[in-house]
């Protein structure tokens, strides 16, 4: 169920999104763009900057991006629904659904929702009072829980009895059962979830309890830990424990803490650190990460300091590039949660934050730490896999920084490492090779291996003047001419799409996820720079890309004469270009042979 497409195309038309922004911060006009400081990270100069003509936001200094509706959701906490009826309301636009269950269904949720919440006080109630919950009390006071920790977090006690949730709450059985309750059994008859176990409710961002994670009594039989089933209104996928009490501060520290237990969540909070969150009975999902990255863009990772901690920290590190995101590590003492961290020394846990490594560094650490470095074989060896985990960080200063560190502590020559660490692919195709006085070039090579987008490049500003000014560069401009896969899923979007909205909600769908998060980048920018000059540019990088491929094809062929004609007429052509009567001339040759375009071919 949802609202029609079309009427979603009607509100987003009809609203001012510097109006709706500026209900929630001051912005000021700066060139073509709106400015202020971002709603979603602490900052003292505005880095927030807002499209109106194209109705899209980003911000530089956190990444957050979107349109007028995202904004609105992020802002207030709303689902996609709830945002857009609100805004269709300050428009006047009556709203067509789906379906026409679509107002039964969000009346259906709400009774879901107060279900939950029901039984979250029922919960909540038994464990402060009934002599049944006396073991629970002990049991929370030893992990130093006082009587208004469980008070604020609402901690309850699930009974051993098989309905008695089920008869205490007396909602309908269908709302019990959907909302997560319970189930039926055998009989047909109403059946608690939870049973024997302390209860700690899971809200959504917004403050909706729509779950909980229960945890076994020590010495009990049974899984340690049990969480409520998917449903309409729980996915634990998506939910963070702790996010709707953590989230301000968060925000003002730009920094999120995940750990994987509640108990966690509550001993970081009270050591002093209320910005932890906590995994409901999963690993990290990408989902958790992006909501995450809407309050902050460094997330310290406090797993157990044991294997499944650090394997679980591993699989994140995809997710630091993905989303712009620092992702460090808490240099926590092995075999000890912070739980325990908290209660018999806060200011460890403190210090464990504080020195948290950057992940890159702590994965590097794992390599060495576990390396035998006792004889030049053994060290080589090291410093291979060393370089195989810096190898994949973005930023080649930072690779260069941690090469230098392999080098010292695997007593390697540096300049043997990075001869090494980008090793060219073994090409196993032969090329029907051009001379070098043909006018035409050599044949293009395949494309080098570049690093992942960068800002402020002849590639990002072609982007940028190709979205302002389409008619002065679109002619020249070919996707061959783009070495970043990402500029090039941008490149293609803006040309198949025919507004910049479509094309990034085009690459949304695609999982095109940093192309996008680029194109709304590009969006809230100006330039006044010359398409002429920005076209020189991007050929004399393609052309260095070329030689590079070129060289590197030449240190592994059977001949490597064969292609120092290619390399020479290349670098001829590249050295024209920095001349002024040849420049033009050079554009075109290079122009021509990176993109495959000759006259002959034209012919």
């Amino acid at each position: 169920m949802g609202i029609e497409d079309d009427d979603i195309a009607r509100v987003r038309a009809a609203t001012d999104i510097v109006a709706v922004v500026s209900e929630h911060l001051a912005l000021k006009r700066v060139g073509r763009r709106w400015q202020g400081l971002c709603p979603f990270h602490s900052e003292k100069s505005g880095s927030f900057s807002v499209n109106a003509e194209e109705k899209l936001y980003y911000c530089f200094g956190c990444g957050a991006k979107g349109d007028v509706i995202t904004f609105v959701r992020e802002v207030e906490h709303l689902d996609f629904v709830s945002a857009v009826e609100k805004l269709a309301g300050k428009a006047g636009i009556a709203l067509r659904y789906t379906d026409e269950g679509q107002n039964e269904g969000r009346k259906r949720r709400a009774r879901l929702l107060d279900a939950v919440a029901r039984a979250v006080e029922w919960y909540h109630q038994r464990l402060l009072s009934a002599p049944d919950a006396a073991p629970a009390r002990s049991y929370l006071r030893s992990r130093g829980l006082t009587g208004d920790d469980v008070r604020a977090y609402r901690i309850g006690w699930a009974p051993e009895g098989w309905d008695e949730l089920a008869r205490g709450l007396g909602v309908p059985t269908d709302v019990f059962v959907e909302a997560g309750l319970g189930f039926l059994n055998s009989r047909g008859r109403p059946t608690d979830a939870f049973r024997g176990r302390i209860l700690f409710p899971i809200y959504e961002v917004n403050g909706d309890a729509v779950g909980f994670g229960g945890r076994i009594m020590p010495g009990v039989e049974g899984a340690k830990y049990k969480n409520s089933v998917d449903s309409a209104i729980y996915g634990k996928s998506r939910l963070l424990y702790g996010l709707n009490w953590t989230k301000g501060d968060i925000v003002r520290s730009d920094e999120a803490i995940v750990c994987e237990g509640y108990t966690d969540v509550i001993g970081f909070a009270k050591a002093g650190i209320p910005r932890a969150v906590a995994t409901c009975g999963t690993a990290l999902t990408e989902d958790h990460v992006r909501l995450l990255r809407s309050f902050a863009r460094r997330l310290v990772l406090a797993f157990d300091a044991d294997a499944a901690g650090q394997n679980a920290a591993e699989r994140v590190y995809a997710w630091e590039r993905a989303h712009d995101l620092d992702v460090a590590v808490a240099d926590l003492p092995a075999g000890v949660d912070p739980a325990e961290l908290a209660l018999s020394d806060p200011a460890e846990l403190s210090r464990a934050v504080a020195d948290a490594r950057p992940f890159l560094k702590f994965r590097l650490d794992r390599v060495l730490d576990a390396a035998a470095l006792d004889t030049p074989e053994h060290r080589v060896r090291a410093a291979e896999a060393a370089m195989g985990v810096v190898g994949e960080h973005p930023s080649e200063m930072v690779r260069d920084q941690y090469l230098l560190e392999v080098a010292a502590r695997c007593r390697v020559d540096p300049e043997r490492l990075r001869g090494r660490t980008f090793p060219p692919p073994r090409r196993t195709d032969r090329r029907d090779r051009r001379g070098p006085d043909d006018a035409r070039g050599p044949e293009r090579p395949p494309p080098a291996r570049v690093a992942p987008v960068r800002r402020d490049t002849a590639e990002t500003e072609a982007l940028l003047v190709l979205l302002q000014r389409p008619d002065d560069i679109a002619p020249w401009l070919d996707e061959a001419l783009f070495g970043d896969p990402t500029v090039v899923a941008a490149y293609r979007a803006v040309v198949a799409g025919p507004t910049l909205a479509d094309a990034v909600a085009a690459l949304g769908a695609d999982g095109e996820h940093d192309a996008a998060d680029l194109l709304q980048r590009l969006a809230v920018e100006d330039t006044d720079a010359d398409a002429g000059d920005v076209l020189l540019r991007l050929v004399e990088e393609g052309a260095s890309r070329a030689i590079s491929a070129l060289q590197a094809e030449a240190r592994v062929a059977d001949d490597p004469l064969t292609v120092a004609g290619d390399i020479a007429w290349v670098k001829h052509r590249m050295l024209e270009l920095r001349e002024a009567d040849t420049a033009e001339s050079a554009t075109e040759q290079l122009l021509g042979w990176l993109t495959g375009q000759t006259e002959e071919d034209d012919g």
